[in-house]
């Protein structure tokens, strides 16, 4: 509990303005819920057009965001994630129009089936209701997050980073003036108006019953705090401890490839790869190749004995490096004995986020594919493709990795759940 002495913001206590925000929550999900379809999709459009008109504000806001991360000595990476540019805002707006032309999920006859006694039965996607968003750094993470809750019915409060306090507003105020200019509510998306870490704690408890999941995206401690303190359903990864597996029969060029492109694309997203596994049996012939073409790329080798042999310049790996999720030009490499070798580690060091095996050996895949027991599972492709956009599901709230409802991307499907609609002729049970 807060206290009276609770710390005060604009428009009363944190806890009397996060449960005020709970009720509008709920009020324009309930009214969401019914929206047509050709209202979603309008409101969608008038907020990316929303988006590219506050272009200006927008770069402004996330400019002394930069800057104050800058001044408090962030990673490089961390700035990366938290910068925005013309044209990042630009993709961000054609991503609200990619959720716009994506299938209405409301409202779909997921099963149907009649029973003897002439009673019809439909499974029908509804929306989940109230969804809170907790993330990090990520500014565009607000508009994937806002247009996607959007699309699904669902009413969105999102808790942005306080580092991107400054971005995430600006963002929010441009889908707020487009949810109003198709005539839906702006409550339906809402920013917690705080960096208090107090409110936080309030959403986590389920604001008096108004929020219905919590989806955390963000670092480790943030997700850990998340699972251990919610009172509500969690979609969540607690990591993304990725790998790539390069086994036997590997083809060495499409290996490379893979490799560095799963580590260097983008080394702060939860689907670059953190570990690489190279088969005993193509040590010698494939690993200084692939260990030299991440050096050459600016990667930061870490390696057990054997990789430390393939090249100059790989650092010794530690056991803590094998879990560590580095979200930065770092890979930790290891020689295993085998396909069965590169399955036990993945399952003794992984998150259950994303693993690819890079072989011709189909047969190899299967099992590969068979023995892990993680979200997403790649052959002879790079672990950067662990995102809903490129499952064609358009932008995702996020990856999760657990096993309930939603696993993997979680998209504007896995924000919906399900009623039984029944229909029948005057039958009563006997």
């Amino acid at each position: 509990m807060m206290g009276a002495e609770a710390r005060v913001i604009e428009g009363g206590s944190v806890d009397a303005v996060m449960r005020e925000i709970g009720l509008r929550a709920r009020a324009a999900a309930r009214r969401l819920a019914t929206a047509p379809t050709g209202a979603k999709n309008a409101a969608l459009a008038a907020m990316a057009a929303r988006l590219r008109a506050s272009a200006k504000a927008i770069l402004s806001a996330n400019a002394e965001d930069v800057a104050q991360a800058r001044r408090d000595g962030m990673a490089a990476s961390f700035v990366d994630r938290l910068t925005l540019t013309e044209a990042r805002i630009e993709a961000i707006a054609k991503g609200v129009e990619e959720i716009a032309a994506l299938p209405d999920p409301v409202g779909r006859v997921l099963a149907a089936w009649d029973r003897p006694n002439g009673l019809h039965i439909e499974r029908v996607a509804t929306p989940l209701g109230v969804i809170g968003i907790i993330y990090e750094s990520r500014p565009n993470v607000t508009a994937d997050a806002g247009a996607l809750c959007l699309k699904s019915g669902n009413a969105a409060i999102l808790r942005g980073g306080s580092d991107s306090f400054r971005s995430s507003a600006a963002i929010v105020a441009a889908l707020r003036d487009g949810l109003a200019a198709a005539g839906l509510d702006p409550d339906a998306i809402q920013l917690v108006p705080t960096r208090d870490r107090a409110a936080v704690g309030l959403m986590l408890r389920g604001l008096d019953g108004a929020v219905d999941v919590i989806v955390p995206r963000g670092g480790k401690s943030l997700v850990a705090r998340v699972q251990d303190e919610a009172r509500v359903p969690v979609f969540a990864h607690l990591e993304g401890i990725c790998h790539v597996y390069v086994h036997a029969a590997a083809d060495l060029e499409m290996a490379r490839r893979i490799v560095v492109n799963a580590k260097m694309r983008r080394t702060g997203i939860c689907g670059a790869a953190e570990t690489l596994l190279i088969d005993r049996a193509v040590a010698a012939s494939h690993g200084p190749a692939l260990v030299s073409a991440l050096q050459a790329a600016g990667c930061l080798v870490k390696g057990d004995a054997a990789v430390s042999a393939m090249a100059p310049g790989v650092e010794p790996a530690t056991e803590a490096d094998w879990s560590t999720e580095y979200l930065d030009a770092v890979i930790s490499a290891k020689v295993v004995d085998g396909l069965e070798a590169a399955v036990d580690h993945i399952e003794r060091y992984g998150s259950h986020h994303t693993e690819a095996i890079v072989t011709d050996d189909a047969e190899a895949a299967a099992r590969f594919m068979a023995g892990i027991d993680s979200a997403i599972l790649l052959w002879n492709a790079s672990t950067q493709f662990a995102d809903g956009g490129e499952f064609g599901m358009g932008a995702e709230i996020g990856i999760a990795t657990g096993k309930m409802h939603a696993r993997g991307p979680v998209g504007v499907e896995q924000l919906c759940s399900f009623q039984y609609r029944v229909t029948g002729t005057g039958q009563v049970r006997p």
